[in-house]
């Protein structure tokens, strides 16, 4: 592979400018090793005291990526501009993928992602559990799918399965457009069949989180007590409408004001939006400083929550990861995720970085370079556990969420 077109791919998911200085740090792709992870690494003090006072039994990564073929009949689908030559960024963008999640088999993908995510798992204590993410399709305003906006199909119904099929190791999270003709009635046979929230990522998906055609299905999940876990800031990762101020924090007040809890997406850490507070023409703000000014009114404490998904990324971390360290209100507001596979992708963290910064020390990164060769699930893990800024750290609470995801109401 060509150091030119790695660098366009990663630079179709976010990794520009001052992060290009950090690589290879270790290499370009995952090695992928079939060996589990070194009994001297697990029993690390690094891995141990990052769970002290967590309780596995508590701990539900709550954005673990679902992605699939479509082999086997799981129905999961990619667009085929994914795999096509003429379209190298996402091409590239799905080897990527691939490797991060060690998924080299074209006739059984599905069935192998899921069991090299059980392998990685078994590596973590007994009743840690990992919450699938769905994915729906792009729709338009009259309720229409568009296929070929849509970057890839996740159903809820291979979740459910995938969930039920292992119910000691995996939750599952919906994923239903808004716009749908049929979507309070596919929200509430969710919530019947066991999700525990629903995801949104309007970008690539093509739903204004703060347009009216959302009403409906606002007032069904309030009803329901389902909440949304909703991307906000730049969309980088996933190809598909492109409708970037869809991403705006601010547009996620209308379901708030709704009584919706809303969970934002790694806290919105990435790129600028319109003021909207302000008005359509207001000046432009960072995202992540959107979404804090929200976390900050007392009306939203109990709806408006954050995921720390993706925030030690190489092009998010500085310097969003300070700002919710210390912000010690906040941390029973924060909900852990690893984005998985992301944290398998080599380049999208420098672990030099956060050394640079402060966030972890030199004898700290050697340990986290070697955890994340084998279990990207701990080492996203471990790294979030181990990180300072101002001798304060995010603590136990992100990483106990498992009674924030409650069962939602069926009546």
């Amino acid at each position: 592979m060509k150091r030119r077109h790695i660098l366009f791919g990663f630079a179709a998911i976010g990794l520009t400018g001052a992060g290009l200085r950090y690589w290879p740090e270790d290499g370009f792709l995952n090695p992928c090793p079939e060996a589990p992870l070194p009994r001297v690494l697990l029993d690390h003090t690094l891995v141990r005291s990052a769970w002290d006072g967590v309780d596995p039994g508590r701990f539900w990564d709550c954005h673990v990526h679902l992605i699939g073929t479509g082999d086997g009949g799981t129905g999961a689908w990619i667009n085929p501009q994914m795999e096509s030559l003429a379209h190298p960024i996402q091409r590239l963008q799905r080897e990527f993928y691939l490797n991060g999640s060690c998924n080299f088999d074209t006739d059984r993908a599905d069935r192998q992602f899921i069991e090299r995510l059980i392998w990685v798992q078994d590596q973590m204590p007994a009743g840690a559990k990992l919450m699938l993410l769905a994915f729906d399709h792009h729709y338009d305003e009259a309720g229409e799918r568009q296929l070929e906006a849509s970057a890839f199909y996740t159903p809820d119904a291979y979740a459910a399965a995938i969930s039920k099929q292992y119910p000691s190791r995996f939750e599952w999270i919906a994923s239903i457009h808004p716009y749908r003709r049929d979507a309070v009635a596919v929200l509430q046979e969710a919530a019947r069949n066991g999700a525990r929230a629903v995801k949104w990522l309007p970008a690539a998906q093509g739903m204004d989180p703060g347009s009216p055609l959302c009403d409906p299905f606002y007032e069904a999940a309030a009803k329901l007590d389902i909440p949304l876990l909703i991307h906000a800031g730049t969309e980088l990762a996933v190809q598909g409408g492109n409708s970037e101020d869809y991403g705006n924090p601010l547009r996620l007040r209308r379901p708030l004001n709704l009584g919706v809890r809303v969970i934002v997406a790694h806290c919105a850490s990435l790129g600028s939006g319109t003021d909207l507070d302000i008005g359509p023409d207001g000046p432009s703000e960072s995202n992540f400083e959107l979404f804090a000014r929200m976390m900050q009114e007392p009306r939203y404490e109990d709806l408006l929550f954050g995921d720390i998904s993706a925030v030690t990324q190489i092009n998010r971390a500085v310097p969003v990861l300070g700002e919710l360290i210390k912000n010690i209100q906040w941390h029973s507001r924060l909900l852990n995720g690893s984005d998985y596979p992301l944290p398998g992708i080599l380049p999208l963290f420098s672990l030099k970085l956060l050394v640079r910064e402060g966030y972890i020390k030199e004898p700290e990164a050697e340990v986290l370079s070697s955890i994340r060769r084998y279990n990207p699930l701990l080492f996203d893990f471990v790294l979030k556990r181990t990180l300072r800024a101002g001798g304060i750290g995010f603590g136990t609470a992100p990483f106990q969420t498992r009674n924030f995801f409650r069962k939602p109401a069926t009546g």
